[in-house]
C-alpha cells in the first residue's frame, strides 16, 4: 500500500469565520489552531500547510473564566536590562483585543517555519466588521 501525500499545489484552502462573543478564550483558540494546520482534514500532513483561513470578529468581547482578567498577564521584552513590560488581561483586552487571541492561538502551534507561515492566515477584528467578504467565508463549523 502506498500513502498519498498531499501536495502543496493540489490543496485547498477555505474561508470560516467565527464570532467570538461569549465564547471561552482557549476553547475557541484551539479549535482555531485545529483548522488553521489542516488536522480536521483527511489529508492532514504535519509538513505541509493544508489549512484553512479563519477570520474572528468580535475580539473584545471573548471572554475569559474565573479571575483570569486580573490574573493573567501578558509580558513584553525589550532585549535591554528593565525592559520587561508586563501587562493584565484586561489592559491588553482596553489596548488591543485581537493580541489576545492572537497570542492564544499562536501559542498552539508548534514552533517552526510552517507555524509562522500558518499564523498569518489568522485574521483577526475586534468588531464585527471585516474586509473578506469577498471571499465568501463560511461559518465556522462545529466538529473543529
Amino acid at each position: 500500500m502506498s500513502t498519498t501525500m498531499p501536495k502543496q499545489q493540489e490543496v485547498s484552502h477555505e474561508w470560516y469565520i467565527i464570532d467570538a462573543k461569549d465564547q471561552t478564550l482557549g476553547r475557541m483558540s484551539t479549535r482555531i489552531a485545529t483548522a488553521l494546520r489542516g488536522k480536521h482534514k483527511t489529508d492532514f500532513s504535519p509538513h505541509v500547510d493544508n489549512g484553512d483561513f479563519v477570520i474572528v470578529i468580535n475580539a473584545a468581547a471573548v471572554n475569559l473564566t474565573g479571575r483570569k482578567w486580573e490574573q493573567k498577564n501578558y509580558y513584553n521584552y525589550s532585549g535591554y536590562p528593565g525592559g520587561l513590560r508586563s501587562l493584565t488581561a484586561s489592559e491588553v483586552r482596553a489596548r488591543n483585543p485581537e493580541r489576545l487571541i492572537e497570542q492564544a492561538v499562536k501559542g498552539m502551534l508548534p514552533k517552526n517555519r510552517l507555524a509562522r507561515q500558518v499564523i498569518k492566515k489568522l485574521k483577526v477584528y475586534g468588531g464585527a466588521e471585516h474586509p473578506h467578504a469577498a471571499q465568501q467565508p463560511k461559518a465556522f463549523p462545529d466538529f473543529i
